[in-house]
């Protein structure tokens, strides 16, 4: 398995993004990257590691979330979002079962699960910690980067449930 240093150096080859550009303009190619919030993270009573009561922090993330989500759609700016999701007789070690496909854990919170039918909108199912290493196909090909590349994204806005 690749350090961690390894994957960043990878990702930013692959993806050169101007680290000085983060003004939002219409003339922008930005992208937005919402990261796991799903239910199986976000949503109280949803699983292993979902709260198990209202948590202010979470709803917050949740709502900044949908909101920055609807105004990216309204532009037709792209969006990607990783989903958590496993298989149930494949465990992601030291964690327990969670985000299991097929089950409401692995899906969008409420409050995202609109982006499913959004045209800006790519939703990626990954069974590891790491998104851009849950991207990659077994032709080699990564579907983060190819996003990246077909939308010419060159700023990337990252929303995380973790």
């Amino acid at each position: 398995m690749a350090t961690d240093e390894t994957i960043f150096d990878h990702l930013k080859k692959e993806i050169p993004v101007d680290e000085e550009s983060l003004l939002l303009n219409p003339d922008s190619s930005v992208g937005l990257v919402i990261v796991d919030v799903v239910n199986g993270f976000c949503t109280v009573g949803s699983g292993n590691m979902a709260p198990t009561k209202p948590n202010e922090q979470i709803s917050k993330m949740v709502e900044e979330s949908a909101m920055l989500a609807r105004e990216f759609c309204d532009r037709k700016w792209p969006v990607f979002a990783f989903l958590d999701s496993h298989h149930p007789d494949v465990p992601e070690i030291p964690y327990p079962p969670h985000c299991i496909i097929g089950t409401q854990e692995a899906e969008l919170v409420p409050a995202l699960q609109w982006l499913e039918s959004e045209s800006c909108a790519t939703l990626m199912r990954k069974d590891c910690i790491n998104g851009f290493v849950g991207s990659m196909e077994k032709d080699g090909s990564n579907t983060f980067v190819d996003w990246v590349k077909e939308k010419q994204i060159k700023a990337v806005s990252f929303l995380s449930s973790v």
